[in-house]
């Protein structure tokens, strides 16, 4: 029986991705759940695109969309080019395209636009990009961007006192929801951590692969890691989003 093994934010670096598989030794009994942010940083953000789609039909893939796939719909469908984005990886994201046929960057906006805001499987641990502001769960909430943009969860996971119990009616019924939840979208670098970070019950698992850290897998049953050389070992000549 395969692994289950869930995927920080990838943002272009397709040499880091394949290293990272290598060291884990992915194979195709294993089910992998990609917590989003597949493009902006590094220049192989298409490459990355092409990769899972393939990847996709030879084992149990799971792709959740994050803040930076969005935008990056906007681009393929309609040719927004929203500024914010353009400063923070867009712009190489687009010259990944630039010899790209339309049709197959069609395939590309198809594979998109059927990534999951989030999923629950069956042990009921929710995987999402960012996180969600709903006590109700992410079912119920009421600003869909929250998926892919919410650090509330994060920040509020990180900040609990530990000597509050589950059974405490001041334990936030947000984690009470799921027995675990798995997000990206914040880098651990920001805590000068570069290896995946929990709070609670609460695991993120993005270490800052668009910057100066590295691409992370983690075996959700054992808290097992693996991670990539530091991305921007790999792409020498490039900057990713430092230079923002």
């Amino acid at each position: 029986m395969g692994r289950t093994l869930v995927i920080g934010d990838i943002h272009g670096g397709l040499k880091g991705l394949v290293q990272l598989f290598e060291r884990a030794e992915v194979t195709k009994d294993d089910k992998l759940i990609f917590l989003g942010d597949y493009v902006d940083g590094w220049s192989e953000s298409a490459q990355v695109i092409n990769y899972l789609m393939q990847l996709e039909e030879n084992q149990q893939c799971i792709f959740i969309k994050g803040n930076h796939d969005a935008w990056c719909i906007d681009w393929l469908e309609k040719g927004i080019v929203d500024d914010v984005w353009f400063v923070h990886g867009g712009k190489l994201t687009i010259e990944s395209y630039k010899n790209m046929p339309d049709p197959v960057k069609q395939k590309h906006l198809n594979f998109f636009e059927r990534m999951k805001d989030y999923y629950v499987d069956e042990h009921n641990n929710l995987f999402i990009h960012a996180g969600f502001s709903s006590m109700h769960g992410p079912a119920k909430e009421r600003y869909s961007s929250n998926y892919s943009w919410d650090r509330t969860l994060w920040e509020m996971a990180l900040a609990m006192d530990q000597r509050i119990k589950k059974d405490s009616v001041l334990y936030p019924k947000r984690l009470l929801l799921y027995h675990e939840i798995y997000i990206g979208h914040t880098p651990t670098l920001y805590y000068n951590m570069n290896v995946p970070m929990h709070g609670c019950n609460v695991w993120n698992i993005d270490t800052g692969a668009a910057f100066t850290g590295k691409l992370t897998c983690l075996n959700i049953e054992t808290k097992e890691f693996w991670q990539s050389d530091i991305l921007q070992s790999l792409y020498p000549s490039e900057k990713g989003r430092n230079n923002i």
